[in-house]
């Protein structure tokens, strides 16, 4: 996790795992989520509902690659990190992590949306310029 900047720790709950006794597939992407929810908050107070510029997110595009069980009371490590930032939109990448080694990464688009509007909206020059710190970009 070195090159993760923001970890947080999680531990499978009940309502994760499906019925074939690990993680489901989707909750691999709440873990992203809430992973990003508590980034967004550390980084300057920032939330999916509002990233400045009176904008939130929304997520154009996930992708996950599985790399190991998870099963339920495991306690995980999961990174978040902006890897690349556009002028109305940001990539950016997880991994999740067990005892040092991967269980699964991957990377999601999110978009700069203006709810009120219904449109896309260019980042916030606070929240580009916060990024930027943070991450080194």
């Amino acid at each position: 996790m070195n090159d993760f900047r923001f970890t947080m720790p999680y531990s499978v709950r009940v309502y994760d795992v499906n019925y074939g006794g690990h993680v489901a597939n989707s909750a691999v992407l709440n873990y992203f989520q809430d992973a990003r929810i508590a980034y967004l908050k550390n980084l300057g107070g920032f939330s999916e509902m509002d990233i400045g510029g009176g904008c939130g997110l929304i997520l154009l595009e996930a992708h996950v690659k599985y790399l190991a069980e998870m099963f339920l009371g495991e306690k995980l490590v999961i990174g978040v990190k902006i890897v690349e930032l556009g002028r109305s939109s940001f990539r950016m990448a997880y991994r999740i992590e067990r005892d040092g080694k991967a269980t699964a990464e991957g990377e999601t688009t999110m978009v700069c949306f203006d709810y009120q509007s219904r449109k896309p909206r260019r980042l916030a020059t606070e929240f580009q310029d916060k990024v930027r710190e943070f991450e080194g970009l």
